[in-house]
């Protein structure tokens, strides 16, 4: 149903008679009560959501829009367009710029990935631009840990402190390699930096692995559990009072009768293999079914920080190959395509949809599918910074739009869900799977829109703004008009039609037509299944509230990747 909000806001109309003192007073009154406002909506959508609070805001579609969309690539946009302390080359550069200006003087433009145009701070990268990235990565492992229901940290310590740890060993460990000549080298490779930042997510994973195994390996040492340990035990999930019993008093077993007998030796591989099996069936017993869940979960996990590494090498492995041919453009695109779609389903296929299947866990199967379908949109939005010709932008749309105005339906269908029943790669029921299909077309339209927004904000401010050296990749350089060759083509081959406004205008109209193309597939499904998407989405956001924050910085984390992995890093 609509939510709405049950509250009714009076006027307050000043009365002419009263005091200036009065006036200031209500004036005092009316900051007391905004201020309480704002830390009351701060407080139910973002620290501790609450369900009716979370239920008004993504009612309307404005609302939903701003906190889905805009914020998160308001913020995105605004740390890439923190201007960094930029530095001249030294001199020892001269030949390789020349280098880059004598391709630019025969029509070719600067590499597309960007050859270093400055030098930068080396301590405002780390404390701040770094800083920001890895705190942002802490904080998207948190919240994925608050929708598994666990904290992470150690409790003695607390969440503050333990954090603070963490972000602090994050950013002390680099400035060694920065100070040591023979490592620096290594600071201005990306993929260097977010293989720091992939340990730096995995800290709390293992903090929690290893805080598991600390609880289970003393399980046995104690007579009563406290609530916060039965957590990690079947106990808590059974709804038992205790799942390990107090350890018998007995030092040592009790001598058998067959201990005096002398043909007891005859007997002994038949005593070991009773016992092996009585010790493996023991064993079995204690490991609790919160423990396998657990395990499971830290394998979509780290599945999860193991995509964030190979977008990194896979666009960098792009930008050193340009410029591209329109062939190799789509084999690329659809190569990566297939690749997120390969993890998604190996991580959906973990985390389950229904109750007992491994982690089975619909609302971390939400985050983890929005997570995938932004982490391939990020890097297709980034493609379309280097697409030369409208023809390219034709294509990859015509191929985009058409799959999902046609395999949207088809996979909704009763014989495509037949189908992948009697394959055994899904066994849910058609309602059931129908209403996963319906979430899955919502996360894609949502990682669309924010993907492009924050695309078209970051090269406008890059491009304009004072870290276009620092970006080279959205610098737009346009050359003056080259020189032709004997053939009648350029002398290094295209580009000519490469520059901002092709780039900007080119990626709004296709916007518009992945906006086009979901509202057709939202018709299709409604007039066809009787499946209201957004609706679905809105009660999933409504019923579960931790969705909304954690929705919103999986999505600032995973934008500031594609926008990481495109500056330049060339220190001061």
């Amino acid at each position: 149903g609509s939510f709405t909000t049950g509250r009714r806001y009076a006027g307050v109309f000043g009365n002419g008679d009263a005091s200036d003192d009065s006036s200031a007073e209500d004036q005092d009154g009316d900051a007391v009560g905004v201020v309480k406002g704002l830390s009351r909506t701060l407080r139910d959508l973002w620290l501790d959501p609450k369900q009716a609070a979370v239920g008004r805001v993504v009612d309307k579609w404005w609302t939903r829009w701003t906190v889905l969309v805009v914020l998160p690539a308001a913020l995105a946009v605004a740390w890439c367009a923190l201007p960094f302390p930029q530095y001249d080359l030294p001199d020892d550069d001269d030949d390789v710029q020349g280098f880059s200006f004598g391709l630019n003087a025969l029509g070719h433009k600067v590499p597309g990935h960007g050859e270093a145009r400055v030098e930068i701070n080396f301590w405002f990268f780390l404390f701040v631009y770094y800083g920001f990235y890895n705190i942002t990565a802490l904080m998207w492992v948190t919240k994925v840990f608050n929708i598994y229901s666990l904290n992470w940290w150690p409790q003695s310590l607390g969440f503050p402190f333990t954090v603070s740890v963490i972000a602090a060993i994050s950013i002390a460990a680099p400035i060694p390699i920065y100070y040591f000549p023979e490592s620096r080298n290594f600071t201005k490779h990306n993929t260097v930096w977010i293989c720091w930042t992939f340990f730096t997510m995995a800290m709390p994973l293992i903090m929690a692995f290893a805080i598991l195994l600390n609880h289970e390996r003393h399980l046995g040492l104690r007579q009563s559990l406290s609530e916060t340990q039965r957590i990690f035990t079947s106990s808590w999930w059974t709804g038992e009072t205790e799942t390990v019993v107090g350890r018998d008093p007995q030092r040592r077993p009790a001598v058998q009768q067959s201990t005096f007998d002398p043909d007891a030796p005859l007997e002994v591989a038949l005593a070991t293999d009773s016992m092996n099996r009585r010790e493996l069936s023991l064993r079995k017993r204690w490991i609790p079914a919160s423990f396998v869940r657990f395990i499971w979960f830290c394998l979509a996990l780290f599945i999860g920080m193991l995509a964030y590494v190979l977008g990194e090498a896979y666009a960098e492995t792009y930008l050193r190959t340009l410029p591209h041919t329109t062939f190799a453009t789509i084999v690329y695109v659809y190569s990566w395509v297939a690749t997120v779609h390969i993890l998604d389903g190996i991580v959906g296929w973990i985390l389950g949809g229904n109750e007992g299947e491994r982690v089975g866990s619909y609302p971390l199967g939400w985050i983890f599918k929005l997570y995938f379908a932004l982490t391939y949109q990020t890097y297709v939005r980034a493609l379309y910074a280097r697409l030369r010709s409208p023809e390219q932008f034709i294509y990859l749309q015509i191929l985009s739009s058409s799959f999902l105005i046609i395999l949207g339906p088809l996979t909704m269908s009763k014989p495509f869900h037949y189908v992948l029943a009697l394959l055994s790669i899904n066994g849910q029921t058609l309602p059931s799977y129908q209403k996963f299909c319906a979430r899955n077309i919502f996360i894609k339209g949502l990682a669309e829109n924010v993907s492009m927004l924050t695309f078209l904000g970051s090269i406008l401010v890059l491009h304009y703004g004072s870290n276009k050296d620092v970006y080279p990749y959205f610098a737009f350089d346009q050359d003056n008009s080259p020189p032709q060759d004997s053939s009648g083509g350029l002398p290094i081959g295209g580009g000519e039609m490469y520059d901002f406004g092709l780039t900007f205008y080119a990626s709004l109209v296709t916007w518009a037509c992945e906006i086009v193309a979901g509202w057709i597939v939202r018709r299709v499904l409604w007039y066809g299944w009787n499946s209201d998407v957004t609706g679905e989405a809105k009660a999933d956001l409504a019923m579960w509230p931790e969705l909304l924050p954690t929705g919103v910085v999986v999505m600032v984390h995973v934008l500031q990747n594609m926008l990481f992995s495109i500056v330049r890093l060339k220190f001061h």
